[in-house]
């Protein structure tokens, strides 16, 4: 049995074997060229738009750090004060040296004594201070994150359809873990670094340039090969940890699509095709990171390098002068361990990059995300919804296009009226825009043109909680959350309307005749579900979502494939369910099958996202068109 290059021969020849290696090894050639493509596609665009990237990152750093303004400067406070209480201890080694210790041998011990108290009370403090500070910046650094975890996942669930069609569910899950893990990092060592480099580097430098000033001038044309180096490293390891942010979300996206399809995986005998790809992005990652690390390795190298070389030639100057006379050993100590000083928060200042540039990837990553305008935005001013809500749906000379495929209109202009408790089916072959009806009067999606009102408001004026109280849609996935029966029924109750009872939760279930197979579940309405209702068969997911409608008690129902993919048995079940959930409602059937259309009073058939027929069921198999031959056809199809 063939296939195409998508799928693999079931074939137990040698020969056979060998063909569908070298398909497996050409198509995840391809693929991994693909990819290789994407990612300079989108280095491209980072390099066009790389100032609008930064400063995009910068301001969602700001908008983080406002609420935390007074803990920052009480940080900063903190982290000057312990840096302070660091720089006194070499000039109290010098001035043990230099006065302490002739004092001492001259039977005045006070000096060298007041000294070495004061360097071990320097320690002490400078300890308590530097546990302080990073008490208040872990707290800082944990509530940034608690505060963008939060934004990006709520973010998230407001995006449009259209913008989780597009972007991978491995994307999403990549900015809320290895992103989040790059901005952990700099939070919590890097930014303690960068400060404290910083103002070691500028304490440093005025004890020095007061201790001995020719000193200080050499060491301060030291800085220019160093100057030098850090502009080279900053702008090395930008794209490298660009790369390394790109090549990490292809992996988990990569994962988590081969973990969901995994029946598919090992039923068409995928898993070397999905191991080569792997290996192949693995390898992207390996290297990215591989760069990334040898610009550190580079950059430290280099630091120290011009460290070691500064301080030698300082050893040498400065032994010189104490030989002479023009420089007392004390002086020439206390300079020497400044220097040390100098340069050591330098390697602080190579971590601080390696993890800013990193965090900065992420973090325009995440911006990225969080800037995605909102495809159906809540209104500004809301309109309420008449009360009660009677149900009624029209469409106002509407048309509507997918936005990543805007040059193709699903749905040309048309308008049209369901009046308020009328039971309508769609039908028409696939493709014909079907489900883009429902979406549109579930507002998944708004219209290109014209209007969808319910009880003559637009549903744009209104508010998200209203509209999904008045209206719920049903689909063939029938999606239960990882939990009990009872919790995925009771999430039909709206949020303000309190929890649903028990006693609820079970006449809803009896009503759509769900109640007999949950009591006979393991811990009845307690049983857990699973992952995507995984404990339970389609036909009995579907009835527990029948069950959440009940509980919610909507004006009108959408249903989408309600029944496609069920078995003859599990389909007459939900059937029969059915008549109880659209009694008194209005409802919106989209249908293949044609079994659920005969319960409908109107039947729409659309062809080219173009209403062609419209009418009673009986009506329109009475007479010729579409409707007939899709009857026609689908009593062939049980046969």
């Amino acid at each position: 049995m063939s296939t195409d290059t998508g799928t693999e021969t079931v074939n137990g020849t040698d020969t056979e074997t060998d063909r569908r290696s070298d398909l497996a090894s050409d198509t995840a050639a391809e693929a991994w060229r693909g990819i290789a493509a994407e990612d300079d596609e989108i280095d491209a665009v980072d390099r066009r738009t790389g100032l609008r990237l930064q400063h995009r990152a910068r301001m969602l750093v700001r908008e983080l750090l406002r609420p935390h303004r007074g803990a920052v400067v009480l940080a900063v406070v903190l982290l000057v004060a312990e840096n302070l209480a660091m720089l006194a201890g070499p000039l109290l080694v010098a001035s043990a040296i230099d006065s302490g210790v002739p004092a001492a041998l001259a039977g005045r011990p006070g000096p060298l004594a007041w000294a070495i108290a004061g360097y071990a009370a320097t320690g002490v403090a400078g300890a308590c201070l530097r546990s302080a500070f990073t008490l208040l910046s872990g707290r800082i650094g944990q509530d940034v994150l608690l505060d963008l975890r939060r934004r990006v996942f709520a973010h998230g669930q407001r995006l449009s359809l259209d913008f989780h069609e597009s972007y991978t569910s491995g994307r999403l899950i990549s900015r809320l873990t290895s992103d989040m893990d790059s901005l952990t990092d700099l939070l919590e060592k890097g930014f303690e670094g960068l400060f404290g480099a910083v103002l070691s580097l500028i304490g440093v430098t005025v004890l020095l340039l007061w201790l001995d000033p020719m000193l200080a001038a050499v060491v301060l044309c030291g800085f220019v090969p160093l100057l030098v180096l850090t502009r080279w490293f900053q702008r090395s390891s930008r794209a490298s940890y660009r790369r390394t942010r790109s090549t990490v979300a292809r992996l988990i996206v990569h994962f988590v699509e081969s973990m969901n399809g995994i029946r598919a995986v090992q039923a068409f005998r995928r898993e070397r095709r999905n191991d080569e790809i792997m290996d192949r992005l693995t390898t992207a990652n390996r290297d990215a990171n591989t760069t990334a690390f040898l610009t550190v390795a580079w950059y430290v190298a280099g630091v120290r390098l011009v460290g070691n070389a500064t301080l030698a030639l300082m050893l040498l100057i400065g032994g010189l002068r104490v030989l002479d006379g023009t420089l007392a050993l004390g002086a020439l100590t206390a300079f020497l361990l400044y220097l040390r000083r100098l340069y050591d928060p330098l390697d602080d200042l190579a971590q601080f990059f390696n993890s800013y540039q990193s965090a900065a990837a992420a973090l325009e990553k995440i911006s990225s995300v969080l800037d995605t305008p909102v495809g159906v935005p809540e209104p500004t001013r809301p309109v309420p919804l008449p009360t009660p809500v009677r149900g009624e749906l029209e469409f106002d000379h509407v048309s509507f296009a997918y936005r990543r495929a805007a040059e193709r209109t699903v749905l040309p202009e048309f308008s049209l009226r369901i009046p308020a408790g009328q039971t309508v089916a769609v039908v028409g072959a696939t493709g014909a825009g079907k489900s883009t009806l429902a979406k549109l009067a579930a507002r998944f999606y708004d219209p290109v043109a014209g209007a969808v009102r319910l009880d003559g408001v637009d549903l744009r004026d209104v508010a998200d909680v209203d509209l999904r109280s008045a209206l719920v849609m049903i689909t063939q996935e029938a999606f239960l959350f990882s939990g009990s029966v009872a919790d995925n029924i009771a999430m039909g109750r709206a949020d303000d309307l309190g929890p649903s009872t028990r006693a609820e939760i079970t006449a809803a279930a009896e009503a759509v005749g769900a109640r007999e197979f949950i009591e006979a579940l393991p811990d009845g309405f307690d049983t857990d579900v699973r992952k995507r209702g995984g404990r339970l068969s389609a036909g009995q997911r579907q009835l527990v979502s029948l069950a959440r409608v009940v509980l919610a008690d909507p004006a009108v129902v959408l249903l989408d494939e309600a029944t496609s993919s069920l078995d003859i048995p599990s389909e007459q079940a939900v059937q029969a369910a059915l008549e109880t959930v659209l009694a008194g409602r209005t409802s919106l059937i989209i249908a293949h099958r044609l079994s659920t259309v005969l319960i409908a009073d109107r039947v729409l058939v659309v062809a080219d996202g173009r209403i062609v027929q419209d009418g009673s069921p009986e009506e329109l198999l009475a007479g010729d068109g579409e409707f007939t031959d899709l009857h026609e056809a689908w009593r062939a199809s049980l046969a």
